[in-house]
């Protein structure tokens, strides 16, 4: 058997992507999600709240006997009550999620720091005698105060978990503060860290990058979906990493359209037309300039290349469009249009769209064609 590359990236769309308001996976399909990010290259997914219901550890025990190779792991409060319905649900990798800040901890459960720390540890107890791999996850680790961090990450370690989590709950931090503090993490702990961010100001994918960059993992979904405004985008992050640095995390990017196809409808959420990498315009150009440079070099005004999400380049004629640009869309319909009529048919193009663009600028540009210039 060919050895597997380290897991870097850890799937929570089945988790934390089904958190999002308003969206809930069918049933019935969770497995062929689940299937559909297997076969994307993820190998590991935080697949679900086995605690929420009888329903949701019939779920989770489905994808378990379903898709062995993975390595699944089931979402707990850190409570015997939680780690007893993943156990039901065949897991066997669990993640006990315990409040950091002082904030969190006393006004959500009424503990203080000691108390936190005897939960933490009788919940480590029971998992060791249950014969389940913990993880750790601090909860809103970027507002606590570092040493009680330390001491709960620590008293984790000390309990048998083999992988803590710091998670950026709100979304607060920026690509600088998470690169120094994963990497001080990653050098003074002796088991892996993951970083877990959300997209509260639009910087969990550089976030997520950053984590990447000093040594942790990174937890993302598909599409960035999540709570609020979402979690690191699993397309974003792996493509960026793929591009950027060379860094391949093992996903398949030629499945990342087809994945977040599957997800928006299942979800219920579109797929925004210009979202990177997965939009449907993302590869669509209209300004003269762009089109022009784009002709004779596509790595001109392309970072991404369209071949490796199995998509290619296009252009619409619009109010910006050049004479290279309209000639060549003119040419894809069938006119030879040249010299001084090129000239007349982007006046033509630019007083048509003075009103605003229309919604199909194809069908507008065709009948200009159509009316003003014989074939």
């Amino acid at each position: 058997m060919i050895p597997r590359a380290p897991v870097r990236l850890v799937d929570l769309t089945l988790r934390d992507g089904e958190q999002a308001a308003g969206v809930s996976f069918p049933r019935e399909r969770r497995l062929e999600l689940a299937r559909a990010l297997a076969e994307a290259g993820l190998q590991e997914l935080e697949a679900g709240i086995p605690a929420m219901g009888e329903e949701f550890e019939a779920d989770f025990a489905l994808i378990a006997r379903e898709l062995p190779q993975l390595r699944l792991i089931a979402w707990n409060r850190a409570k015997k009550s939680d780690i007893e319905a993943s156990f039901r649900a065949n897991a066997r990798t669990v993640h006990l999620c315990l409040p950091a800040s002082d904030r969190m901890l006393r006004a959500k459960l009424g503990w203080e720091r000691e108390q936190a720390l005897d939960e933490l540890s009788g919940a480590l107890e029971y998992c060791n005698l249950l014969g389940l791999e913990a993880f750790v996850g601090a909860e809103d680790a970027s507002r606590a105060d570092p040493d009680f961090l330390m001491r709960i990450f620590k008293a984790a370690i000390a309990g048998g978990a083999t992988r803590l989590r710091y998670a950026d709950t709100l979304g607060i931090q920026d690509p600088f503060i998470v690169r120094d503090t994963m990497r001080c993490l990653v050098q003074a702990l002796e088991v892996p860290v993951e970083y877990h961010s959300h997209n509260d100001l639009g910087l969990a994918t550089a976030n997520a990058i950053a984590a990447l960059g000093a040594g942790a993992l990174a937890s993302v979904t598909v599409g960035g979906l999540g709570e609020r405004a979402g979690n690191a985008s699993l397309e974003q992050v792996a493509c960026a990493s793929a591009l950027q640095a060379g860094d391949d995390l093992g996903v398949r990017i030629d499945r990342l359209i087809s994945l977040n196809a599957l997800v928006s409808e299942l979800s219920g959420r579109p797929i925004a037309p210009d979202k990177p990498i997965v939009g449907e315009l993302v590869f669509t150009h209209e300004s003269g300039i762009h089109v022009d440079g784009l002709l004779k070099e596509a790595g001109l005004y392309e970072f991404v290349r369209p071949e490796m999400l199995g998509r290619s380049h296009c252009f619409v004629p619009g109010a910006h469009s050049g004479k290279k640009a309209l000639q060549y869309c003119a040419q894809s319909l069938g006119y030879d249009i040249s010299g001084i009529e090129l000239t007349r048919l982007m006046s033509l193009v630019r007083a048509a769209w003075s009103q605003g663009a229309p919604l199909d600028p194809w069908k507008a540009f065709s009948e200009i064609l159509c009316e003003e210039f014989s074939r």
